[in-house]
């Protein structure tokens, strides 16, 4: 049985995470945590210990920063997940040169096959200017395709600016 997906869009450092781990401890569910990110240099690992900090104790953390199966497959109806982001798991396979596509598809199967409740952050990253060079114009066309199809997937979507949701769907 497939368990219900949310989506929560916003910008960088909008609130969409702490937005999404409220919902995470609301649910009464055993929480898991699904990090995409790959620390790089000191920056990213402070942004990590930061996220670490304001989520705080009873989280199960997996690390994977491509392969969703690895995750979804795993849970059960009686968790909820929290992918924390399809930004940055496009961005490592963006990155790698992996196709797409195929990536995609692996991604939306996992979904579709997941039986706990998922809780997926992802950056809303049309809403600026049109980037000068054609990697920032790959990405940003690739991750309004990505967001549009989570889009698709999800019960609910929710935006969040300065902190506040809004809700863009919701379930009928």
């Amino acid at each position: 049985m497939q368990g219900s997906v949310t989506l929560i869009l916003g910008g960088a450092a909008s609130g969409k995470s702490a937005y999404a781990e409220q919902i995470c401890h609301r649910s009464g569910k055993d929480r898991v945590y699904w990090a995409t990110s790959q620390i790089y240099d000191q920056e990213m690992r402070e942004k990590v210990d930061r996220h670490i900090a304001q989520r705080g104790d009873g989280w199960r953390t997996h690390e994977e920063p491509m392969q969703a199966h690895k995750v979804l497959s795993k849970l059960s109806q009686d968790e909820i997940c929290l992918m924390d982001c399809a930004t940055l798991w496009l961005t490592n396979h963006l990155l790698a040169e992996h196709d797409l596509e195929t990536a995609q598809v692996q991604l939306f199967t996992a979904i579709d096959q997941c039986a706990a409740e998922l809780v997926i952050v992802s950056n809303e990253t049309g809403m600026g200017i049109v980037p000068e060079n054609a990697l920032a114009r790959r990405f940003r066309e690739a991750q309004g395709r990505l967001n549009i199809a989570l889009a698709a997937r999800a019960n609910r979507v929710e935006l969040v600016a300065a902190g506040l949701p809004i809700t863009l769907k919701s379930p009928s």
